[in-house]
């Protein structure tokens, strides 16, 4: 991700994009560090090994107040992924697994899905106040920001605070780190008093409060993989953040804000209609506005034919949209979160998300219940 260090923008770990690992190695239990030998062993992970490889990786993100002014979070320069090729695989068939890889190997590659201009959400943002915008600080100086959504929690029904988002958004990947100063900051910029980078007060920009990440789950794949680079480990760019309210909040984040969004975990591919949202911060956006692309049925690319191909929409928002939400209407006519922004193609026309099938919800599941 790109990142303002000590006022000059360098590539942190550009939207830090999972690399590939090959799913190959022993079958046992964890490593000494708690990550999966490989990715046929995190299929089969339990509360247990979750926890295992949580306590390995420990989260820690104190209260810093000051860091996030109106001024410093308009500054933070956006998620920059390194662009996927402008190719992907045609809208899916119906597949008798519709989470499963295809057991035919690579998939074929042909024109990605037709570009879908986004466009400006209605104000006020506090409508819609389960989208907003992450935060960060690299472990090395510098900030960043990403988009995300409130979901719903299994454990904690009505009373949820976890926050979904990109792998990219939270931990530098590869070699790398969690980052520090995690805020999810909902409806960002709801009145538009920012809008255009004018100077705004701090209730004006954060009209429902900051809420700050107490503790993070992602994928290990992205952990030991992710790179600069799209590619493998970009099939598991996912993350949920569980926040603590602001002082003297006795709520919780749903509570407070009147919503969460239940996540549809192997959902048919072939049946969604996709709406992504996020805040887009790069030209022609400037990441002040919520923008939505109302995409359709979604293509689908895959860097490692033994995972779950990605989903893939037409869609012409740009870095900033990363963890975005991506939502579908699920059986009960109810929307719900079926993917988020991961990395888009070079010319804007198109963005991908990760499947979210039984590693995200074995995720979801372990933060639920911790």
């Amino acid at each position: 991700m790109r990142v303002r260090a000590r006022g000059v923008l360098a590539a942190l770990t550009a939207a830090v994009l999972l690399g590939g690992v090959s799913a190959c190695g022993s079958t046992g239990g964890p490593g000494g560090d708690g990550n999966p030998h490989s990715f046929a062993e995190l299929k089969h992970w339990g509360f247990a090994e979750w926890d295992r490889w949580a306590k390995r990786h420990d989260f820690r993100n104190p209260v810093v107040a000051g860091v996030w002014s109106a001024e410093t979070m308009d500054q933070a320069p956006p998620q920059q992924p390194a662009p996927a090729p402008d190719s992907a695989s045609t809208p899916a068939a119906p597949s008798p697994s519709a989470g499963e890889p295809s057991a035919s190997g690579a998939p074929s590659t042909t024109s990605a899905p037709p570009a879908v201009a986004a466009q400006p959400v209605p104000r006020p943002y506090t409508s819609y106040p389960a989208s907003g915008k992450v935060f960060m600080t690299a472990p090395n100086g510098g900030t960043g920001q990403c988009s995300a959504t409130v979901v719903a929690d299994p454990a904690n029904p009505g009373r949820s605070n976890l926050v979904w988002t990109a792998a990219h958004c939270v931990h530098e990947g590869k070699g790398g780190d969690w980052y520090k100063n995690l805020v999810f900051v909902p409806a960002y910029n709801s009145s538009g008093a920012a809008s255009d980078h004018r100077r705004a007060k701090l209730a004006e920009v954060a009209p429902l409060g900051q809420w700050w990440a107490d503790k993070v789950i992602t994928s290990p794949l992205w952990t030991t993989e992710g790179t600069r680079g799209g590619d493998a480990a970009n099939q598991y760019d996912f993350a949920v953040i569980k926040v603590r309210g602001p002082e003297g909040e006795s709520r919780s984040l749903e509570e407070a804000i009147g919503t969460a969004v239940p996540v549809w975990f192997d959902a048919p591919r072939e049946q969604l209609a996709i709406q992504a949202w996020g805040y887009p911060a790069v030209a022609p956006f400037d990441g002040q506005e919520l923008e939505r692309c109302d995409s359709g049925r979604p293509g689908s690319r895959s860097f490692d034919a033994s995972r779950p191909s990605m989903l893939v929409i037409g869609c012409t928002m740009t870095a900033g949209a990363s963890g975005g939400g991506w939502f579908a209407d699920g059986p009960d006519g109810r929307q719900r979160l079926v993917s988020n922004t991961s990395i888009g193609t070079q010319a804007h026309t198109a963005l991908n998300g990760p499947y979210l099938e039984g590693v995200a919800r074995q995720a979801l599941d372990y933060i639920s219940r911790k």
